[in-house]
């Protein structure tokens, strides 16, 4: 049988000209190695909305069917991969998306609990990063912004569609666009073609995963 992964990444947001995980995804589809023999890729850039969020993560699933979502997005202070295992019932009611909207609401889903597990082997996709030679740990806490609801929505979804088996959230460092420049000035150790190969490493481990739940 062929199995359905969907690879989701965001645009741009303000005070993030420049997302990663725009060009990471669309290159994640193209990859080559045997254990995607089979494997339908499916490449998504959400934008940084809360109403595409809500619009197009329910369109995507419908249509379909992935046995596997793995989603990235950028965390501007961090230094290394993260791996969250949660969705927090939370919003930033002082930043706006990139649509300029504003939540009016601390929480995504009032009296709702505090936070929901999301699906993943969140060890296992550790692993797999550290095998690349770059640093990945595990998370908690994915934020009070877009990766976070776009975490609490994949959450629910998993409740919901039966075939999702797993559904990973990767929070990636950034990334700069000039490695001759961020060599010289020791800015950002971390380059797009490194991303790739741990974000290669992260989806065939989810895949991995999946199948050994079938």
């Amino acid at each position: 049988m062929t199995a359905t992964i969907l690879i989701t990444g965001f645009g741009p947001f303000p005070g993030a000209p420049y997302n990663p995980t725009q060009p990471l995804v669309r290159r994640l589809v193209r990859r080559r190695h045997p254990a995607f023999a089979g494997v339908r890729r499916i490449a998504h850039v959400f934008p940084v909305s809360y109403e595409a969020v809500d619009r197009e993560l329910p369109a995507l699933i419908a249509r379909e069917h992935p046995d596997v979502l793995v989603m990235f997005g950028l965390a501007l202070r961090t230094k290394h991969i993260r791996i969250e295992t949660q969705a927090r019932n939370a919003l930033s009611r002082m930043v706006v998306d990139a649509s300029g909207r504003r939540p009016i609401a601390g929480t995504i889903i009032p009296r709702a609990p505090g936070a929901l597990p999301l699906p993943t082997p969140a060890q296992r996709l550790v692993m797999a990063v550290r095998s690349t030679g770059m640093t990945a740990a595990l998370s908690r806490d994915a934020g009070r912004y877009l990766c976070n609801y776009l975490c609490w929505r994949a959450a629910e979804a998993s409740v919901r569609a039966g075939r999702l088996r797993v559904a990973a959230f990767i929070h990636v460092p950034l990334v700069s666009r000039a490695p001759l420049a961020r060599a010289r000035l020791r800015r950002t150790p971390v380059t797009l073609d490194d991303l790739a190969r741990a974000g290669e490493a992260i989806v065939r481990a989810a895949l991995a995963a999946a199948r050994r739940q079938r």
